[in-house]
């Protein structure tokens, strides 16, 4: 985003405009409204089924990759395994048995997957293999058969030890072949009390970046935050001026943003953006056949009676400028107690995208138990 558009959206912001178009609920009945075609819900030995991302598949199916948990605990640090399911309908329909991708190799569960089809082919599958609160680690696996097989995992991080956050659908390629992996280091310490209690909700956040299909990652250094501000669970996306955005979760009542202008080496300090929000992870990706942005979020600056603090609505919009200006705002989830996030967003031709995010129930207990899957036709979005 060029210098001269930022100090325009500081100005917005600092006059508390929001640069969204007012709240409307789902349009009338048509055929291009959003379908839910895959409702995955905890049973017996099943307390969780969260965040998951999907891969088209050479012979036109759709891989769908989640966090299956197993036993008694949904806890993030509960025993979790990762599990597939296949649509041959362009996820109209998907096959009612898992298959198990990837065993629990950590001590607590793998989890938070991100599935990227690499420029050379291959399909990369990136997941977090957790062992404790101090040791988190993203792993990468490649399928060079269309996900029948996969290699040994590989290590992403390498330089140092600790409890690194990379959120499902977040890791991305660059144009010009570059992997880039945003995470969150949060350094806890030893309490007495359960897990959650214990754990530092404020991170450190890190870009790193690989040059040779993610076998070696690098980074040049910490995003500058400003004091006080707690930050999590980063997202990125590469604009059209080929600068790249990193978008980020924080308790300010807003998304925050940092830019780098090579290529995800080096980011400027992050600063608010016109993105109202809780303390919730967004979604920003590319809509292939027309460049615009979309955004998947919960906007409840809006009606912050009903919905402070929570992760509710959940809400699209569109933006024809790269991120200064949303609209078409329009609401795919309303419960006041309903829990939606971890969302990812693929398109799987000109006219359809795929979006599966946690849709679970706060009062019932099941807030990142249930998962959906949600099929949009692009031209809703511009309705």
């Amino acid at each position: 985003m060029k210098k001269k558009y930022r100090i325009l959206l500081l100005f917005l912001l600092g006059l508390n405009i929001w640069m969204i178009l007012p709240y409307p609920e789902i349009q009338a009945q048509n055929n291009s409204k959003p379908q839910l075609t895959l409702h995955l819900t905890p049973g017996e030995n099943n307390p969780r089924n969260s965040e998951g991302d999907f891969v088209k598949l050479k012979d036109g199916r759709i891989l769908f990759v989640y966090s299956h948990f197993v036993g008694y605990s949904a806890s993030d640090f509960g025993n979790s395994h990762l599990a597939a399911r296949y649509s041959s309908d362009n996820g109209n329909t998907w096959t009612d048995v898992d298959e198990i991708v990837v065993e629990n190799e950590g001590a607590m569960n793998v989890m938070s997957v991100s599935l990227l089809r690499l420029h050379n082919g291959q399909i990369a599958l990136f997941y977090a293999r957790k062992n404790s609160i101090h040791d988190c680690i993203p792993y990468m696996r490649l399928s060079s058969d269309e996900g029948k097989s996969w290699s040994a995992p590989v290590r992403c991080k390498t330089d140092q030890e600790g409890y690194f956050v990379l959120n499902n659908a977040r890791v991305i390629q660059l144009a010009n072949g570059r992997l880039l992996m945003p995470v969150a280091h949060h350094v806890s310490e030893d309490r007495r009390g359960d897990l959650e209690h214990n754990f530092n909700n404020y991170g450190i956040l890190y870009c790193y970046y690989s040059d040779d299909n993610g076998l070696t990652w690098k980074q040049k250094g910490e995003v500058k935050i400003p004091e006080g501000l707690m930050v999590q669970e980063p997202g990125l996306i590469e604009m059209k001026n080929g600068e790249i955005m990193m978008y980020i979760r924080t308790d300010s009542g807003v998304q925050y943003a940092s830019y780098s202008k090579n290529k995800g080496k080096k980011w400027s300090q992050a600063i608010p953006t016109n993105i109202p929000s809780p303390l919730s992870p967004a979604t920003i990706a590319r809509i292939p056949s027309t460049g615009d942005l979309i955004l998947v979020w919960n906007n409840n600056g809006v009606k912050k009676n009903n919905y402070r603090g929570r992760r509710t609505p959940l809400n699209v919009a569109i933006s024809k400028n790269e991120g200064l200006t949303w609209e078409n705002v329009k609401t795919l989830h309303d419960d006041p107690d309903g829990w939606y996030c971890y969302t990812s967003v693929r398109f799987v031709n000109d006219t359809e995208l795929l979006m599966s995010y946690c849709a679970g129930n706060r009062p019932a207990g099941t807030a990142l138990s249930i998962t959906n899957i949600t099929k949009l036709n692009i031209n809703w979005l511009y309705e």
